[in-house]
């Protein structure tokens, strides 16, 4: 498996252990809609959230959650409203991104909640 490919399993997996650490409950990995795929989709409360996972190895491009294109957003979010449809959602709603910097120490993790809309 490519290295990019084994990082981004790796933030995914430790971005759903942080989650769930904060009382998320985790409804799906990796859920794929068209050219569009979620990371991961939780829940907690009332709220549904669909979190895009971002991680890197160094900062010199730039911070992980910079990386989240307009088009990825737009991607996301017809993702999510078709998956709220199949699931009949009726309540809350959020878009979360949770930024994962790999460093020599182990790891950084940050949780930006209502990232986008």
């Amino acid at each position: 498996m490519a290295e990019h490919l084994e990082t981004g399993k790796q933030a995914e997996d430790l971005a759903a252990l942080y989650l769930t650490e904060k009382g998320y409950e985790i409804i799906a990995r990796n859920h794929r809609y068209g050219h569009a795929e979620i990371d991961l989709i939780v829940k907690k409360g009332i709220f549904l959230v669909f979190v895009e996972v971002k991680a890197r190895s160094n900062i010199k491009f730039g911070m992980p959650e910079t990386a989240v294109s307009k088009l990825k957003v737009s991607l996301i979010k017809r993702a999510a409203e078709a998956y709220i449809y199949q699931i009949d959602w009726h309540q809350q709603i959020r878009f979360d991104i949770v930024s994962i910097i790999f460093t020599k120490q182990g790891y950084q993790i940050s949780h930006f909640e209502d990232a986008f809309y």
